[in-house]
């Protein structure tokens, strides 16, 4: 009896360490961003997503047992032009009255060496949900992990830009999603 009760304060200890060091990683948002590249005419439109979230269980040395979501304000786009930004929330495009987030949740993560990792996960916009995969390069300086991160997505499978805008020789159908995220309260690499 007493080995089963060493062995049950151990399991709950090793649970409440790592829930105390999971619930610790935080955003730190004045050094984060996360920023999209869509071509309208060829042309290209940069623009910022100004509020997002993500909660975080992440341990660079253990990456298969790490968890990652996110969670986009879809209307806070920002794009320098506020006429384009209200257009943005309309069916058409985000529907944010319907669908006001973009979530993404990790399924999988795997270590590429170098402070590089895979994160596959599912990503969630205006009720369709598609798989991705996403490079991510994390560096460390100061007690703050820098998360850095690219892929593109295809806007016509999440159903933005319906109607008119459905024409990718208008915008086209590849966008550019970047991501730097400052945390702390990772472990080292």
């Amino acid at each position: 009896m007493a080995k089963y009760l060493r062995v049950s304060f151990a399991l709950a200890l090793a649970s409440f360490v790592m829930a105390t060091v999971s619930a610790q990683q935080k955003i730190v948002p004045a050094q984060s961003e996360i920023v999209f590249i869509s071509k309208q005419m060829g042309v290209p439109v940069d623009g910022r997503f100004k509020k997002f979230d993500a909660q975080m269980n992440f341990d660079p040395k253990s990456p298969q047992t790490s968890k990652v979501s996110f969670t986009v304000d879809l209307a806070s786009a920002d794009i320098g032009n506020s006429e384009t930004e209200r257009e943005l929330t309309k069916p058409g495009w985000f529907d944010t009255s319907k669908f006001p987030q973009a979530t993404f949740a990790s399924s999988a993560m795997k270590a590429l060496g170098g402070g590089k990792f895979e994160v596959i996960g599912k990503l969630s916009i205006k009720g369709s949900v598609r798989d991705v995969v996403v490079p991510v390069a994390v560096t460390q300086a100061g007690g703050v992990s820098t998360a850095r991160g690219e892929f593109v997505l295809k806007r016509l499978e999440f159903k933005i830009g319906d109607g008119d805008w459905n024409d990718p020789s208008l915008v086209a159908n590849e966008v550019t999603v970047k991501f730097k995220l400052a945390v702390t309260g990772m472990a080292a690499l």
